[in-house]
This record gives C-alpha cells, structure tokens and sequence, in this order.
C-alpha cells in the first residue's frame, strides 16, 4: 500500500487516479472529510482524516504501508517538524521506500520554504530508509492562468524581469507515478523535475497573448499585499508566517533567476515535457468548454 499525504492538494489530486489506474492500493491522508469523501468515490481503498502535526495521525498514516509519498503542505508554519516525523515514524513502522516531493535549488536557503525541505532532505537521507527525493520547479498552475482568461492580466509578486523555470504537474506527477511503481529501480536518487522554457513574467504575458490571440498585460503586485489576500482565512500567527515566506520568495526571485534544465525529467516521461505553451493551450480549451456547458 501506498501512502500519499496531501493528497488531494496540487500535486495529490493528480497522482491518486494514476496510481489507482495503475492498479496501487492508496491510502490517502487528508484534513477534511469533504476531501475525504472526494477520494474515497474515486476508489481510495484508506483515508485519513487529520492534521499531520499530530503524532497520533502520523502513526496512523504510515502504519502497514510499503511506499510513502509525502508533500509537505503549502507554506505551513510547521512543515519541517511534520517532515521530521512523518520519516522518523516511516522508520520506526518499517516503510520500505520514502519519496518526498521537495523543490529545485533546496539549497536556496534564504527561501524559507527551500530550507526547510532542504532540512528534511537531509533527515531523510540519514534515517537508514529506502528514499526518492523529487525536486520540481515551479508549477504551471491552472487557477492562475485562468484567472487570466477572465481578467486579461498576468500578476506575478516579484521583478517581471527575472527569469523561473516551471513544470506541469501532470508531467510531476507523471513521474510519482512511475517512481511509486518502480521503488528499486529509483533507489537513492534525487531528481529535478523542470520543464522546458525559461520565462520572464513577459515571456509568459507573450505566450499567453499568442494562445489567447488578444494582449495580456503584466504586472508586478505587492507581495505581502498577495499573501494576505490569498490566506485571509489563515489564523493571525500562520498568517504572519506566510506573509514571511512570501516577503522572502519576492525578496529572492527580485534578485536572482530559478531556472533549471529538463533533461532529467524528459528521460524520465521518455517524451518531451508538456511546454508551458502546450499548458496554456490545455487550459484554455477546458476553460473554454467549462464556459459552453454552463
């Protein structure tokens, strides 16, 4: 059985298909009983329901699983001590392999979030498991180019100028489902996921503009202002982190590039990476049949 935490997050609500599609037994480990209740109708054989910081639901979690699969939660104040035991309990329950889903450049450590996958890479390269660390670039997400097919403008919280590498997560995902699949054949490797292109904010206003077939503005936006808007709903104390971790990506994307190469990811799919263009394209159409059905 395989353990995917996160799992109906960015990345989760992607792999969980493929992995039943492939015929894996999942146990999904959620916070609500809404998204609970979303996988367990695409056949999810086990859900968890509970917040990862507990160490009752960690032990739950990995208890009589073979494969974890572990994505840290987006900008959490916590995230580096559940990463710690989620790894130490994988340990303790016998887990024969650990994949964790970490980021390109870990070492980037004036990223607040870099550093702390970076701390959690280097737990789990000493805890004596089995391990498979995955390293994407930024993700081609599909809320935030469809918030562009409505209004028209790309926003982005640091320079316009500098350039990011980004990635699909089909393709990121593409590969969880390989590596969960394949556990000895990606024994105690770490991979950069990073899809083909890199894109200043222009860039990416141009290719949407070319797909779109009418001009997209640019604009660079605040990015406390960002974050707040984004996380109104968090509690005061989380909120003031994130607002921290955006500060600190805006303060360092501002500064330098983040860009990587695709080759590894292109032997890994045995295929070329989805293109950001090809992305948009994808989106566009399903944004527009969204818009026909209603």
């Amino acid at each position: 059985m395989i353990l995917v935490t996160s799992a109906n997050g960015n990345q989760g609500k992607r792999l969980v298909p493929k992995l039943l599609a492939a015929g894996q037994r999942v146990r999904a480990c959620v916070q609500s009983e809404a998204s609970a209740a979303h996988l367990r109708r695409l056949g999810v054989q086990e859900v968890v329901v509970g917040d990862l910081a507990q160490p009752t639901i960690i032990a739950r979690a990995v208890d009589g699983v073979q494969t974890v699969y572990h994505i840290g939660p987006t900008v959490h104040p916590a995230e580096r001590a559940m990463g710690f035991a989620i790894v130490d309990a994988a340990r303790a329950a016998g887990v024969h392999h650990f994949v964790f889903s970490s980021v390109l450049h870990a070492i980037a450590t004036d990223l607040i979030q870099h550093e702390i996958k970076r701390d959690i890479e280097e737990h789990l390269l000493t805890s004596g498991l089995e391990f498979t660390i995955l390293q994407p670039s930024n993700y081609m997400l599909p809320h935030r180019v469809r918030s562009v097919f409505e209004d028209e403008v790309f926003r982005l919280s640091w320079s316009l100028d500098r350039r990011q590498s980004m990635v699909d997560l089909e393709d990121i995902t593409d590969v969880a489902a390989l590596v969960l699949g394949e556990p000895d054949r990606h024994a105690a490797a770490t991979y950069e996921l990073v899809g083909p292109g890199r894109f200043t904010a222009h860039d990416i206003g141009d290719v949407l503009s070319k797909v779109l077939g009418r001009e997209i503005a640019v604009e660079e936006i605040d990015s406390e202002a960002f974050v707040r808007a984004r996380f109104r709903d968090a509690a005061p104390g989380a909120l003031e982190y994130q607002v921290r971790v955006i500060r600190a990506i805006g303060a360092h994307y501002s500064r330098h590039d983040f860009v990587g190469n695709s080759n590894v990811l292109t032997w890994l799919l045995g295929r070329a990476p989805t293109s950001f263009e090809d992305f948009v394209r994808r989106e566009y159409t399903a944004f527009e049949s969204g818009r026909s059905d209603e």
